[in-house]
């Protein structure tokens, strides 16, 4: 179990990046921190590893306290390994040799069945002898997994972890690591923007704003039930629209938030809107449109032409 218990952090006195945060992760589950640029998660991962002392609460891993830099010559919590945005990779070693720095060369046979199954994983075989140097950002992002990985962790803390890595390969690679992950009960905790992130492979998600944890919640659930605009819009486009003009929407609030998908074109609906723009997203098109004061999106399986007025019904 980590534990976070009303911690507080300022890197200049009186500017606090993050305000009484507390939560809990049991071992083995997977989170994801998501919320606006700047709101804390990176600092969050990194008050988690060790790397700078909370200015007050305390964290702990198990019956085990994290402590800074000030208690520790060199900080990081041993039982932890934290991926971060730069890689902290040797750049005139090889891939190999990077993921199999902290590995026991008293057994090299295995040491070296342990790298190549690394480097299967994240599908970095063929650059095996290759120096870290010379590959992409994206490449250099899947080395640092593996690397994080060659010592088995507890906890993996990641930030933006596939941020670097190109589409097609980032959803292989994102099925592989958190299958693996999960086979080894290696609790994970990842910082990021990307919804799929946290809705295809988080248990829970937790939100910040302003250095402030809104809420945590099961993924699914919040993102079938956000509880504000703000939380809402992290999974993509919203709309916030009046309740009155979907009486089938049992609520006590005077605007309700409506998904893009949750609403389809209907010739016999008195919900009217001008459509401004449609945008094509391989799958179907997502149409701008305008009721009143209110900016509208939808989908429609057509591109629709600006000015036309279409009727809205509530899927």
């Amino acid at each position: 179990m980590l534990k976070v218990q009303r911690i507080s952090f300022s890197y200049i006195e009186n500017t606090p990046i993050l305000k009484d945060i507390s939560f809990e992760i049991p071992q083995g589950a997977h989170v994801s921190i998501i919320g606006e640029s700047g709101c804390g998660k990176s600092t969050l991962l990194k008050l988690m590893y060790g790397l700078h002392d909370v200015d007050e609460g305390e964290i702990f891993w198990q019956d085990e306290q994290i402590l800074g830099p000030s208690h520790n010559l060199v900080p990081g919590f041993e039982k932890m390994k934290y991926v971060a945005q730069d890689f902290d990779l040797m750049p005139y070693t090889t891939v190999s040799e990077n993921i199999g720095t902290h590995l026991s060369n008293f057994y090299p046979e295995k040491k070296q069945q342990r790298i190549d199954e690394l480097l299967d994983m994240v599908e970095m075989s063929a650059f095996a002898n290759v120096k870290t140097k010379l590959l992409s950002g994206g490449q250099q992002q899947r080395v640092a997994l593996a690397k994080a990985l060659a010592r088995e962790p507890e906890v993996l803390l990641l930030d933006e972890p596939f941020s670097h890595i190109d589409n097609f390969r980032k959803n292989a690679l994102r099925r592989n690591l958190f299958s693996y992950l999960k086979k080894e009960n290696i609790t994970c905790i990842v910082a990021t923007h990307d919804r799929t992130d946290a809705l295809a492979f988080a248990d829970t998600t937790i939100v910040l704003k302003k250095g402030t944890l809104i809420t945590k919640s099961d993924s699914k659930n919040l993102y079938k039930n956000p509880p504000n605009k703000y939380v809402a819009s992290l999974f993509g486009e919203v709309n916030e629209l009046p309740a009155s003009l979907f009486p089938e929407i049992e609520t006590e609030k005077e605007t309700v938030l409506i998904y893009p998908h949750q609403l389809k074109v209907s010739e016999t609906s008195e919900f009217k809107v001008t459509v401004r723009k449609s945008y094509f997203k391989g799958s179907h098109y997502l149409v701008l449109a305008k009721y009143e004061n209110f900016v509208v999106f939808f989908e429609s399986l057509e591109a629709l032409e600006n000015g036309f007025e279409v009727g809205l019904d509530f899927v």
